[in-house]
């Protein structure tokens, strides 16, 4: 007979599996961060017109260097222009020269042998005055009193006038300064004289001074604090047309929607960052999850899934300002609690909102709002054994959407009331879409990926379900035998958290490869009628142990899922058929029995699901062949059972703690003496009625 050989995992191709694993993250998610370009990205020059609308797709709060440049040109705008004081000296030299030319024109005046024509000729030739002939007429036409009191009033008038700030630009005004400071006792011809000696001595004497102009101007920028500016979420930046200026490019540019394309330091960030995922996940993989790795449809679901999130948020998510909210990352970790497992969703969870977050251009609310939704929504479905599972999850994952929402939004002291609340009908979307996408994909994808999901497990729990039917028609005994299993290995699997649902339908189909033969088994045989003893040991193990193929054979005809089928091989393992070893033994006397023969081909026990079932079995069968009429007893063959199978190291290869195993003794107590409890024996004659009222006996005589 052929023997099933359990297919072997080595250590090298569990990690030929983890680095392909690793790999092909690594290059999915670089691959589609760096290449993949920004829908919303868009290039603008400023002084141009802008080729589409552009929102912001979040708010951020950020240092405007655009506003800063701004405030820094007003305050350099507001400092004038730096001159020197009044130059005293200057105007002691020009004071000195009026009085000069009054000492020549004095001269040329009492000059006795020229003529008046000669001397208003003279006067007309001094460089620093402009005189008309008429001027020196006038000139030289005063009286020796008249000529003083001018003289002395043109250098008082000039002395006061240099004493004041004169500039390039204010010549011409201080000029005009003349006829005001003019003592009115003169007459109008002595005024004019006046205005002839000093207007042209007036010069500037303050001038600019750059260097303590440009000191003013930067002390003036630098005082400018940074201006902190606020892009609110779903703000126009751009519209079509509009002319774009700096404030505009770098709300752009904060915001992550200009197109400046992809350099060296882009990509080498991206890579870093998918390669701490990769890594971060890889670890937890290979330490907590080693099943996952040789299970290699199982490692192609979650390098798939976390591929297409990846690709599906880089996609959806920049440039948006509702969609990252309403993007349906919950649906992954329910897709890992229900296929895979609870505490794999949540590390799942976390790294797509990493992804998410690193989509949205490093939203840290994105981050929590998915990580939170993810995490809750797993631990809603894990276990799912109803379709109104899917429901309340929908109800909790919209809960933890809104909270984190308002927990966000009231931080921002700006309250847009339209702007909440389309978040909020965004976070019950998200609910609605991950609950639905979930509910849809999960057991199409478990099928795809040979994973067990539990609509397929409740659709074989039904007693009408054909194989399962066939067992109640072909081998009633076998089938009484496997419903008292499932209530075993239900209770045990509740008291450990194991599988409960996997453990009961498991129960159902562990025995079905008794249907070909079912009179070979003791629980179908009929008093005195047992097959065996026409048969010699060997051939008998040899059917005994047959039954396990034969229900592998079965299982695959009806399509059973895997981790149905493997309670059928492990819930023996590789124990051994002792009965009929020792009946070899007897009969062959000296001649030598090879153990291999009455040996099951296993694989031993897998998961803590199947061990128990193998516990379960074995104590049942033993119980109701020696039927013990007391707890003491039931609770000895059941440590003698679980102790010979731990002994032989049956259990060696599933996850059971010796905790673990007290918990399961202390269920299969309970189940068995609810089934074997010992009877009250009714005198001779003496038939219970009513329940057994009449007689007058406990209740629990009728049990």
């Amino acid at each position: 007979m052929a023997r099933l050989e359990p297919t072997i995992d080595t250590p090298l191709r569990k990690t030929v599996r983890a680095v392909l694993f690793a790999l092909l993250l690594l290059v999915a998610w670089s691959v589609t961060f760096i290449f993949y370009t920004f829908p919303e990205r868009i290039k603008v020059v400023v002084g141009e017109p802008s080729p589409r609308d552009i929102k912001a797709p979040r708010q951020v709060t950020y240092i405007s260097e655009a506003k800063t440049n701004e405030a820094r040109l007003a305050a350099v705008s507001a400092v004038t222009d730096v001159y020197t004081g009044p130059d005293m000296a200057v105007a002691s030299q020009q004071v000195r020269r009026i009085q000069e030319i009054i000492d020549y024109i004095t001269a040329i005046r009492s000059d006795q042998f020229t003529t008046q024509e000669a001397k208003g000729q003279l006067l007309r030739e001094i460089p620093a005055l402009s005189f008309t002939a008429d001027a020196a007429l006038r000139i030289l036409e005063l009286d020796e009193d008249d000529w003083r009191t001018v003289a002395a009033e043109s250098s008082r008038v000039l002395d006061l006038i240099m004493r004041e700030e004169i500039r390039d630009d204010q010549s011409l005004e201080a000029r005009h300064q003349i006829q005001r400071l003019m003592t009115h006792s003169l007459s109008a011809q002595q005024q004019a004289i006046v205005v002839s000696l000093a207007q042209n001595l007036i010069v500037p004497n303050s001038y600019y001074d750059s260097k303590q102009t440009t000191a003013s101007r930067e002390a003036a920028r630098s005082a400018v604090e940074p201006v902190h500016w606020t892009i609110l979420e779903g703000e126009s930046v751009l519209r079509e047309g509009e002319i774009v200026s700096a404030l505009a490019l770098e709300k752009l540019q904060v915001q992550g929607l200009l197109n400046t394309g992809t350099q060296w330091q882009d990509k080498v960030s991206i890579v870093l960052f998918s390669i701490a995922l990769v890594i971060t996940l890889g670890v937890y993989v290979v330490r907590t999850q080693p099943l996952l790795l040789s299970r290699p449809r199982r490692q192609l679901l979650l390098v798939l899934v976390l591929i297409i999130v990846g690709v599906a948020a880089r996609l959806t998510i920049p440039g948006h300002t509702l969609t990252p909210y309403l993007f349906p990352a919950a649906a992954v970790a329910m897709l890992m609690a229900i296929l895979l497992d609870v505490q794999l969703a949540m590390v799942t969870s976390g790294i797509v909102a990493l992804l998410v977050g690193f989509s949205a251009g490093g939203s840290i609310e994105l981050v929590i709002y998915t990580f939170i939704g993810g995490m809750v929504a797993a631990l809603v479905i894990w276990r799912t054994e109803q379709l109104g599972t899917f429901i309340r999850a929908t109800v909790y994952i919209a809960l933890a959407n809104m909270t984190i929402i308002l927990a966000f939004q009231l931080r921002t002291r700006v309250h847009d009331a339209v702007g909440l609340l389309q978040l909020m009908i965004a976070g019950i979307g998200n609910a609605v879409l991950s609950s639905g996408l979930t509910f849809a994909a999960f057991s199409f994808v478990g099928r795809l990926f040979g994973i067990t999901t539990s609509l397929q497990l409740l659709d074989l729990a039904r007693p009408t379900h054909p194989l399962f039917r066939q067992l109640l028609i072909k081998a009633p005994g076998t089938y009484h035998h496997s419903i008292i299993i499932s209530n075993m290995a239900e209770q045990a699997a509740e008291a450990i958290g194991a599988d409960v649902l996997l453990s009961r339908v498991g129960s159902y189909y562990h025995d079905i490869g008794k249907i070909p033969r079912p009179y070979f088994f003791a629980e179908n045989q009929s008093e005195g009628e047992n097959p065996h003893d026409k048969l010699d040991p060997k051939t008998s193990a040899e059917i005994i142990i047959a039954h396990t193929a034969d229900g592998l054979a079965l299982a695959r005809k009806y399509n059973l899922p895997d981790r149905v089928r493997d309670f059928i091989p492990e819930h023996h393992g590789t124990y051994l058929a002792s009965y009929f070893y020792h009946q070899a033994n007897q009969e062959n006397g000296n001649a030598p029995v090879l153990e291999d023969d009455f040996r099951y081909p296993g694989p031993k026990p897998q998961s803590r699901e199947t061990a128990i079932v193998m516990l379960a079995d074995s104590i049942e069968a033993t119980v109701r062949a020696t039927r013990p009429t007391t707890q003491a007893n039931i609770e000895r063959t059941i440590h003698q059972i679980i102790d010979s199978r731990l002994m032989d190291g049956q259990l060696d290869e599933c996850d059971l703690t010796l905790k673990d195993l007290d918990k399961i003794r202390t269920a299969f107590t309970i189940v068995l003496q609810g089934i074997f409890h010992p009877r009250i024996q009714y005198p001779e004659g003496a038939q219970p009625q009513n329940g057994g009222a009449d007689n007058k006996l406990p209740s629990q005589a009728e049990t």
